[in-house]
């Protein structure tokens, strides 16, 4: 019964202010990125659904509707940022490029976030942090913060191959020191930090197959 209260005054609110109906898809779209929003100002103990709805410019009835739980909710954020992520990475053509090549796009990717996208830090840092102590927002990060690890294992272990990287590297590991460095440089915790390029730069010398200065 309160289902098909919340959906009967969801269908009324479906209009925007010039009387064109928005899709579902809209709707959410624009409530992960108040959501989003919310995030960045207040954090995430400060994400409260009536301002999400205020912000949207819908009924709570209309927002429980599109995510009925927080459950569902931190889903459509963390939805939002892997679109965000992907059609990111779809930007730069990544055929026929060696490992490094791949490396240095992905380097490239999260320069841009750091410089163009600095809300996606804010939301990916708070979500990841609250992960730690959250069974229930860890189950929806995790799955997320896995993927891009795995990316960059794919990306060593196709080096180890192709020459562009040593043979004895762990392509594991070397994902494990590449995110984990790329986290701590985001987050930006302690005035102690290191500066963006000189780390990247660190991070490929780290892998890379070193010249051979045995001969000539």
């Amino acid at each position: 019964m309160k289902a098909a209260h919340w959906e009967a005054h969801a269908l009324i609110n479906e209009q925007d202010c010039s009387g064109r109906r928005e899709s579902g898809g809209e709707r959410r779209v624009a409530i992960a990125r108040a959501a989003r929003q919310l995030i960045v100002e207040k954090g995430l103990e400060g994400l409260r659904t009536r301002d999400i709805a205020h912000s949207v410019g819908i009924n709570i009835a209309t927002l429980h509707y599109h995510v009925p739980t927080k459950e569902a909710l931190i889903t459509l954020v963390a939805e939002s940022l892997r679109g965000e992520f992907r059609e990111q990475g779809m930007r730069q053509d990544r055929t026929g490029k060696t490992a490094l090549g791949l490396l240095r796009l992905e380097f490239d990717d999260f320069r841009e976030i750091m410089e163009e996208m600095p809300e996606l830090v804010i939301v990916m840092t708070e979500l990841l942090e609250r992960a730690r102590r959250d069974k229930t927002i860890a189950d929806i990060m995790t799955p997320l913060h896995d993927h891009w690890r795995k990316q960059f294992v794919e990306i060593y272990t196709l080096g180890i191959a192709d020459g562009s990287f040593r043979s004895n590297l762990d392509p594991r590991s070397a994902a494990f020191i590449t995110t984990g460095a790329l986290i701590d440089c985001w987050r930006r915790w302690t005035s102690y930090s290191a500066m963006l390029e000189p780390m990247l730069a660190e991070l490929e010398r780290c892998f890379t197959v070193l010249p051979d200065v045995s001969q000539g």
